[in-house]
């Protein structure tokens, strides 16, 4: 048995104390909208936060290797194709990339934050070991090498 908004069986008492057939005012609120624009930027959101992350376009190379979570308090370093280091999004003139790793100051149990190294996948191979030594002489134990998701299914 179905019943309206309006009051159904009860309904009746309720007309009879407004009046002559008077309407009610409408004293509920269509949230349907206001879900469906929500979903949409969420949707927006998890699509470009990723995007908005990699700040230095590099040509990464590609693995078949799982994701890593991601950790708020890391710190990326770059190094572009022509051999410039980035620090998050700044570029360094060469030496500096010691100094700025010196300044980063180790977390509440003493040890230094998770390092993100983006590499350009034509990049010498001597060069990205130069910047993990600086990495590894300046504290940093923890370096996760960032690659490109592979689209080949296999060998």
């Amino acid at each position: 048995m179905a019943m309206g908004s309006s009051g159904g069986m009860s309904g009746g008492g309720r007309r009879g104390r407004r009046g002559r057939g008077g309407r009610a005012p409408m004293a509920e609120i269509n949230v349907t909208p206001l879900v469906d624009v929500m979903l949409v930027l969420l949707i927006i959101f998890m699509v470009t936060a990723p995007l908005l992350k990699a700040a230095v376009p590099i040509d990464l190379p590609d693995s078949r290797a799982s994701a890593t979570n991601d950790e708020s308090d890391q710190l990326t370093i770059s190094i572009k194709r022509d051999g410039t280091v980035f620090y998050e999004e700044d570029a360094l003139a060469p030496g500096e990339l010691a100094e700025r790793l010196a300044a980063v100051p180790a977390g509440a149990d003493g040890k230094k934050p998770q390092v993100t190294l983006r590499a350009d996948k034509a990049l010498d191979y001597g060069r990205v070991m130069e910047v993990m030594g600086e990495l590894n002489h300046a504290g940093f134990t923890s370096i996760a090498l960032v690659t490109g998701v592979s689209g080949g299914s296999g060998r």
